[in-house]
């Protein structure tokens, strides 16, 4: 049985989910870096963010017995995985103090993992919400 996130904790979550992007983002367009280097980082950002998510729901989907192939699971490990690698490689190859690289890559690690938290929370508000069916949510169509 899954217990419904508290409301402090599904702030925090947002908080440090918009705390990272937001410092990563603000230190990328206030970088002294080519535009090319800047969307090169800025992709990893999104990759990351939605691979960590899917791993997450893969991985919380395999608990709850809902059937997940073996090739998407190991593709969202591989893609979580290599948005990490991704993002170290391009760091330890930047022209940038040892401190840009230091912000770039907690900031990166904060909104992953935050990522991750918000996509549970809002998870487990869901399955603890009303059923389905009842007058407050009405059933989802058929798609057969």
């Amino acid at each position: 049985m899954t217990q419904k996130p508290s409301n402090a904790f599904i702030g925090a979550s947002w908080i440090a989910l918009l705390a990272g992007m937001t410092a990563y983002n603000v230190g990328l367009w206030n970088a002294t870096m080519p535009l090319n280097e800047k969307g090169y980082y800025f992709t990893i950002l999104l990759y990351g963010l939605f691979a960590a998510v899917s791993l997450q729901k893969t991985v919380r989907d395999q608990l709850e017995g809902i059937p997940v192939t073996n090739i998407y699971y190991g593709l969202c490990w591989f893609a979580t995985l290599s948005a990490v690698l991704l993002l170290a490689v391009g760091l330890w190859n930047a022209t940038l103090t040892l401190s840009e690289k230091g912000f770039y890559a907690m900031a990166f690690m904060l909104s992953l993992f935050a990522a991750i938290a918000v996509q549970k929370n809002t998870r487990d508000s869901r399955l603890d919400g009303p059923a389905a069916g009842s007058a407050a949510e009405p059933p989802l169509p058929r798609l057969d």
